[in-house]
Parts: C-alpha cells; sequence; structure tokens
C-alpha cells in the first residue's frame, strides 16, 4: 500500500544502521541511502527527546540545499535515557561495560527521534518506550559484548540480540523504537507526504 502511495516520492534513508535499513525492506518503502558525516554533538543543557529531537535535525540540516522535489529525507537518533544521563554508543568495550552495569536491574527509557524534511516542511517526532533489565551478571556482561560487539548501539545494547532474550523482563511501548526506529509511527507521518 505505502509502496504505491510513495511510487511518486523518493525516499532518503540518512542512516548507515542496517536494521534501520531493513526496517524500510520489511516495510516495502522503497529507498535510496545517503550518508553525510556530521558532528553529533548537543547543548549541554538539553535533555532526553530534546537532545534526539535536536540530533536528528542536525542530520536533517546538512541536506538543506540538496533537496528536490520529490524527495523526503528521514534522519533519526536513539539514546538510552537513564537516571537524567544520556547513554549513547559506548566508546570502548569498558565503557560498554559500565553502561550494562548501570541497566542491570533497572528501567530506563529507549528514545527515538525522526526527522523528516522536504522541500517544503520540516516535522521532528519521537517516541519512548520503558525498557525492564534483570540484574546481568559480569559473566554475562562480558559474554555479551566478546560475543555480540554491540559498540555501534545506543546504551551498548540490541533487544534483538542475546542480552534482549536473558536479559529483559519487560518493556512498555514499541519495540521496534528500542531497535533504532518506531515503525508503526513512521508510517502514520509518511502517509501525510503523499
Amino acid at each position: 500500500m505505502l509502496k504505491e502511495l510513495l511510487q511518486h516520492k523518493n525516499i532518503i534513508l540518512a542512516s548507515g544502521s542496517p536494521r534501520r535499513q531493513q526496517f524500510f525492506k520489511d516495510m516495502d518503502i522503497p529507498f535510496s541511502i545517503q550518508l553525510k558525516e556530521i558532528e553529533e554533538v548537543y547543548p549541554n543543557h538539553l535533555k532526553a527527546e530534546e537532545i534526539t529531537n535536536y540530533l536528528a535535525e542536525l542530520k536533517a540540516k546538512a541536506f538543506e540545499d540538496l533537496l528536490e522535489e520529490n524527495d523526503i529525507l528521514v534522519t533519526s537518533d536513539t539514546l538510552v535515557w537513564l537516571d537524567e544521563i544520556a547513554l549513547g554508543k559506548p566508546k570502548d568495550a569498558t565503557d560498554a561495560f559500565a553502561m550494562l552495569q548501570k541497566l542491570s536491574n533497572q528501567t530506563h527509557e529507549v528514545i527515538t527521534s525522526v526527522c523528516l524534511k522536504s522541500m517544503a516542511k520540516t516535522e521532528v517526532f519521537h517516541c519512548i518506550t520503558k525498557v525492564t533489565f534483570n540484574s546481568l551478571s559480569e559473566n554475562a556482561i562480558y559474554y555479551y559484548l566478546e560475543n555480540y560487539e554491540p559498540f555501534d548501539k545506543a546504551g551498548s545494547y540490541g533487544i534483538q540480540d542475546w542480552i534482549g532474550l536473558i536479559g529483559i523482563s519487560k518493556i512498555e511501548g514499541s519495540y521496534t523504537n528500542v531497535v533504532g526506529l518506531p515503525t508503526e509511527l513512521l508510517f502514520q507521518k509518511l502517509i501525510t507526504y503523499v
């Protein structure tokens, strides 16, 4: 259905994430990939979804003068929010271990913001999912880091990985949002661009 609606649009996904790219394929959305290197820095006073909103829009601004009439650009940003602290992608294995220890036996929020940009308008929206981890042993964390290397993921984990299968006791909200893209919300928003 969406494929037919969007056949005269050029959807550009500005993300190197294989998970986001797979979601677009699974939703039957025709798309191309265009990447631009940007420094993901945000003002210190921003909190929670203010951070992801800012970064999603910052990524879209890199394409400001490059969009053509039928283009719809999709950019996004995901972070883990725990105790008023943003957990992005880990710097290294030590950082990843520390993040997972913080998440152990806690409930945190996964926040993804998406920016849709065309020549006519820019729209930013976000989704928040609550995720609860069981207690994670040091051995389980070491095993996960060594075997799954989640160093490209916010909060140092992928819910679809081994750690999600053995360590997560509850989620409240969108599962796909935790993977990195709130697909149901994106679908509804894209329809308004047709």
